[in-house]
């Protein structure tokens, strides 16, 4: 179903030139126009929040007031804390973040109105209730995921004056770094959103379309971007980038590097990070944290690597004729900005996408029960049909 024009998503649309705009806005404009963090200059992704809720950039003060509810919703109930702690550490992290993410259905204000025969022209009002609890709660989640699983299962508390980024980098133990505190706020902000057509995104819309609860619907959503064609492509990245790091033994030369991609294409095999379905310029999430690096980390040397296969891929890419994209996405930067910050732990990668994720899906399932918005059941076929109906437009 690639490119069918079935779907209603209010937070963003895709250009093929531009990249993604949200509520009309490229990335440079809500690196410009959003509020952003203490003595930073990256936009809070809580301000992102309102914006693809309502359509309006929120002033500092609203903005100040968000992060502030959200950090005073953050704690989770007992029962999540101790499904996430008896979880085996051998059970994927996304795995473990779908599990806690369901378990928090105990707390949805939209399942027990619903149950008490709310009218449906309140649906929304539960659901936002519903979003902005489930929000709050996922730093404590993805944090007591990476701490059981890869360090001591010691979690700091939630500070009630930080924004959604800080917090989420202290949660993982990098508060003290201020670049990755930026960092976090940028990273949130760019993987938030990016249509609704994408896996993760129509995956929430469908399952909220049941009426089932933000909980349930995110949790879904969840586990289709844990699936390897979606949300791990930033970490095959690494892999191929540590794999040629290797190879290279540090001669990051272009004719070395053009010499790698083609044995890569000849032998059957994709360059990962390049290429997109709908794009055909660099995308602009990629450009983003390109400058970042530029701006923190210029003698990095998986960037060096990276910004000198940018300079080579695509016309390797275009001469090879098979890729109708030549450019790089966003998956082929994000990976190196983590393992230069120490956050190393790349099956951990996706539950960041998932808490990003969030920021886009559940502006939306508030807008979907607001506008009252149907079940979403399309009609299917068996192949003999479809051969049928070809068959008979033939005659």
């Amino acid at each position: 179903m690639r490119g069918i024009k079935g779907l209603v998503w209010e937070g963003s649309v895709l250009d093929p030139i531009e990249g993604i705009r949200f509520r009309g806005r490229t990335i440079p404009d809500i690196q410009k126009e959003l509020p952003k963090g203490p003595g930073g200059s990256e936009p809070l992704p809580e301000a992102l929040f309102w914006l693809l809720l309502t359509g309006e950039v929120p002033s500092e003060a609203q903005t100040k007031a968000l992060s502030e509810e959200l950090a005073a919703r953050s704690g989770l109930p007992k029962h999540v804390e101790e499904l996430i702690d008896r979880s085996p550490s051998h059970l994927h992290p996304m795995a473990q973040f779908s599990i806690a993410v369901t378990a928090l259905e105990s707390e949805s204000q939209f399942a027990k109105a619903y149950a008490k025969g709310v009218n449906k022209t309140e649906y929304w009002k539960y659901t936002y209730e519903d979003s902005i609890d489930l929000l709050a709660k996922l730093p404590n989640i993805a944090a007591r995921i990476y701490r059981n699983v890869f360090h001591d299962g010691k979690l700091p508390a939630v500070d009630p004056k930080l924004d959604y980024g800080a917090n989420l980098a202290n949660l993982l133990g990098f508060g003290e770094n201020s670049e990755f505190v930026e960092l976090m706020r940028l990273y949130l902000t760019i993987h938030s959103d990016h249509e609704g057509g994408n896996v993760s995104a129509h995956t929430t819309h469908l399952v909220g379309s049941a009426l089932s609860s933000p909980f349930l619907s995110l949790a879904a959503g969840l586990n289709g971007l844990a699936g390897p064609l979606h949300g791990r492509a930033n970490q095959e990245v690494l892999e191929w980038l540590f794999k040629m790091r290797e190879e290279l033994n540090g001669d990051y030369s272009k004719e070395n590097i053009e010499k790698y991609l083609w044995e890569t294409l000849n032998a059957g095999r994709v360059v990962p990070g390049y290429g997109h379905a709908v794009l055909r310029k660099t995308d602009p999430r990629y450009t983003a944290q390109r400058e970042f690096a530029l701006k923190h980390m210029p003698d990095y040397e998986l960037f060096k690597l990276v910004s000198n296969i940018y300079e080579v891929a695509p016309g390797v890419l275009t001469k090879h004729g098979k890729t109708k994209n030549p450019w790089p996405n966003v998956d082929s930067h994000s990976g190196v900005l983590l393992q230069y910050y120490g956050l190393t732990e790349e099956s951990f990668y996706t539950v960041l996408f998932g808490v990003s994720r969030a920021f886009g899906v559940l502006p939306q399932l508030i807008l979907d029960r607001g506008l009252g918005m149907s079940i979403e059941r399309p009609k299917s076929f068996s192949t003999e049909k479809y051969i049928e109906m070809v068959k008979n437009i033939k005659a």
